[in-house]
This record gives C-alpha cells, structure tokens and sequence, in this order.
C-alpha cells in the first residue's frame, strides 16, 4: 500500500537520528514504543514547508521522489509529502497503516474542504493517530483513538481527540485554558493515488493557502514556530504567541537557524528574490 518495500530504512531512520531499540538482527518491533519513537523523532526532525509550491514546482508523491527530497535532500514538506514517507517506513517496520482525509479546522467556523492527510496506525489492536504534518500546532507523538476525551500530554503540550456525529473525530489542542479544534476526519479510508488528487488542488488551485505564500513550520518541543509570509510566530504552550517579521535580508538565516533548512544556492537566490517582491 504505502511502497515501504522501496523505502532505504535505515538512510531514513539516520535522517531522524532515530534513537531506538532493535533486536539482536537489527530489525525494528512493530511495536507501541518503536512507534512512538520513529514518531517523535520524524516530527522533530523534518521541518513541515511548502517552498516547492512558492517556487512554482509540482510535488511529487511517489516515494523515490519524497524519499529524495525530504530524506536524502534533507528538506522539509508538507502533510503528503511527510505522512506518505512515515506510512512507508512505519509499514516497512511492519506496523498496519491506513490513511485518512481530514478537514482543517484552524480558520473559524468555515467548513473547508478535506485537504490534510493523516494516517491511523494498529497497534495490538488499538487505533492510533499518527500525523507528522499539520505543522507547528500538531502532534509530536501518536494520540490514542480508542479512548476519545482522554488527554494526552506531549511535553508541555496536551491534545485530545472529540467524537462527533456520525463517528467523525476531532483533534483538539489545549493553549492555555482553551480547547482549540486542530482538523477532524472521518472513518473513511484513503489510499495514496487519493492524496495525489489533494496533492494538485493545495499545489495548484489559485483558491489554496500555499499558493504565493512562504509557509515553514516546526513543532517544538517548548516553544513552536511559524513563518508564514514575512511574520515569524512563536507559540508558546500557555497561549501566549510573540511575532515579528523577517525581512528578505535575513530570510535565508532564519530558515537555517529555526527550521534547520538550508538550500541550493539557485534556490534561495530565487526565495529570497521572492520574498523581497513582496514590499
């Protein structure tokens, strides 16, 4: 399903700095901690950021391509990019993966359409939500499905999952003393050729929130950040956000000193070539 027969595993878990147990024959336990280590260690280390779309590319969902860019390229990517690369290693390991569509829920009250991809994840037959690619504002870790309203505390973060009308779910996350829904799916099953039709509207549809705009995003463990357009946000686990803006000049410092991203020469000139157009 998720092509994790093609996937280089161990360049992957070298690219997470996986720090983990395996057996004595160096394979992985599809198990809940090596679970909740590959998770951990995917989220901290690969940056979400959608440059590609800035800078007029197509995405590529294949694994060769995404294992390429995000593992090998050492970039970033956003929830297709990152979750088709999780399921493929979570799979290879011999964890069983399935996907989901989910709405987001981040922008009032206006019903979006379904554009995020996450994944639930079997383990001793307890459902799992694992999704490495909602950005600043998501989950570190796999969050249980089985226990709905339970809260689950990830650092100084807490999530918990809502159960709606018609079995759909809803991700929650606590700022300050305030329950913020995330995105919600439902039981619905996605295969991969469905996040390549996603894959073209976020990509392409004039109407999408990545198009024209510098989206980089990382969950930190304490503190979390976002730049979006030229404003550099830094969420804080009380609620608290602080910003401040990052001009074309000091664009390519901070996309290494925060986000851990640096690009080709040709790549940046034209980022930054970018950003500046924006005055």
């Amino acid at each position: 399903m998720w092509s994790g027969d093609e996937l280089d595993l161990d360049a992957y878990l070298d690219r997470i700095g996986y720090q983990g147990d395996r057996k004595p024959s160096g394979e992985l336990r599809p198990d809940l901690r090596t679970l909740y280590a590959v998770h951990r260690a995917h989220a901290a280390a690969i940056t979400f950021e959608s440059l590609d779309v800035l800078l007029g590319r197509p995405v590529a969902l294949d694994l060769k391509s995404i294992e390429d860019k995000l593992v090998h390229g050492r970039r970033g990517g956003y929830c297709y990019e990152q979750n088709l690369l999780l399921a493929a290693a979570l799979e290879r390991i011999g964890f069983e993966v399935s996907g989901r569509g989910a709405r987001n829920r981040t922008r009032g009250d206006s019903v979006l359409a379904v554009t995020h991809a996450v994944l639930v994840v079997t383990v001793e037959g307890e459902p799992w939500l694992c999704d490495a690619g909602f950005g600043f504002q998501g989950p570190r870790e796999p969050v249980p499905l089985g226990r709905p309203g339970t809260e689950v505390q990830q650092g100084q973060w807490t999530y918990r999952v809502r159960e709606e009308e018609d079995r759909v779910l809803a991700l929650c996350l606590l700022r300050g003393d305030t329950w913020r829904d995330l995105y919600a799916f439902s039981p619905q099953r996605y295969h991969p050729v469905d996040y390549v039709v996603l894959n073209h509207y976020s990509s392409s549809h004039p109407t999408s929130s990545f198009i024209g705009r510098l989206i980089v995003q990382h969950p930190g463990d304490g503190v979390r950040q976002a730049l979006v357009g030229r404003e550099l946000t830094r969420l804080h686990p009380d609620g608290r956000a602080e910003q401040e803006i990052v001009g074309p000049d000091g664009l390519l410092a901070v996309l290494d000193r925060e986000f851990g991203l640096r690009l080709p020469e040709r790549d940046a000139a034209e980022l930054v070539r970018i950003h500046r157009a924006e005055d």
